[in-house]
């Protein structure tokens, strides 16, 4: 930890060099996961050619060497420095609500670069910024992630404590930030819905509590208008009273994450495996 620290007090230009060496050998010489990313375009732009494709997997390798690079530098970043290379569309939706009073579920996919997306908001709103994420096996990687998260003051909640520790804190303001496109474990999916042309499994927990404790829900989509500088931009995408028709806020995130994707492929995570759980018929 002391030398990735110590690493991340250089600017970001010389350890986007080391992006650049680590895409090398992502793409072409270890070929990470190339054949998970492969079927994960195939089946999400079948309409597209074999090179089209191809070009997709190329800049998604480089966005995700350069998300590496800026999760290293994220970890002594100052504020204003952050503010600088983030530019955020309509965030007044989340912090003008949880300042009232309000408690926030926000929910985004897996585009790059989601740390900054999340460090953004810590940034704002401190304490009142809670991160729903999933603990990694590696305890290394595990106290990284959680020293960068929650540098600015935001608290961190394991994804299998999320709704206990949402019903048990449900009266205290806060923004509650999830990726709700994660692959579930078996045991918590409760919907399946076309996403990317593929038979997908959601959680739906964050719906669930938003509908019975009256919780408005945002919106997060991201923008890479150049290396280094994101744009992201957030809706409302429930407000109470909600209806009651089931899977109306899962469906909508399907919806808008798909447009996303469609809009900017080479953003998102494609190298994660999220269509191996498979419905059992």
């Amino acid at each position: 930890m002391f030398l990735f620290r110590i690493i991340s007090y250089l600017p970001l230009n010389i350890l986007y060099l080391f992006s650049d060496f680590i895409y090398l050998l992502a793409c072409y010489v270890f070929k990470y996961r190339a054949k998970i990313i492969d079927d994960n375009l195939l089946h999400a732009f079948p309409e597209k050619t074999t090179k089209e494709r191809a070009y997709i997997k190329k800049k998604f390798y480089r966005n995700f060497t350069d998300s590496l690079a800026e999760t290293i530098k994220f970890l002594t970043i100052t504020k204003e420095g952050l503010a600088e290379r983030m530019t955020l569309i309509n965030a007044d939706l989340v912090t003008d609500r949880v300042r009232r009073g309000e408690t926030v579920i926000g929910i985004c996919g897996h585009f790059f670069n989601w740390e900054a997306n999340l460090l953004a908001f810590t940034s704002s709103l401190h304490d009142k910024c809670e991160v729903v994420y999933l603990k990694v096996n590696n305890p290394f990687f595990e106290n990284f992630m959680y020293a960068m998260r929650s540098r600015f003051g935001g608290n961190l909640v394991e994804r299998s404590q999320f709704q206990r520790n949402f019903i048990k804190k449900r009266n205290e303001p806060r923004l509650i930030v999830l990726a709700a496109d994660q692959r579930p474990h078996h045991a918590d999916i409760r919907y399946w819905a076309t996403f990317m042309n593929r038979e997908t499994a959601f959680f739906e927990g964050a719906e669930k509590l938003a509908k019975k404790f009256n919780n408005p829900v945002i919106f997060g989509t991201a923008h890479k208008p150049k290396r280094g500088h994101y744009v992201f931009t957030y809706q409302l995408l429930a407000e109470p009273p909600h209806d009651q028709q089931p899977h109306s806020i899962t469906d909508r995130f399907i919806e808008l994450t798909e447009q996303n994707i469609r809009e900017e492929p080479a953003l998102y995570l494609w190298s994660h495996n999220r269509w191996k759980e498979q419905r059992l018929k």
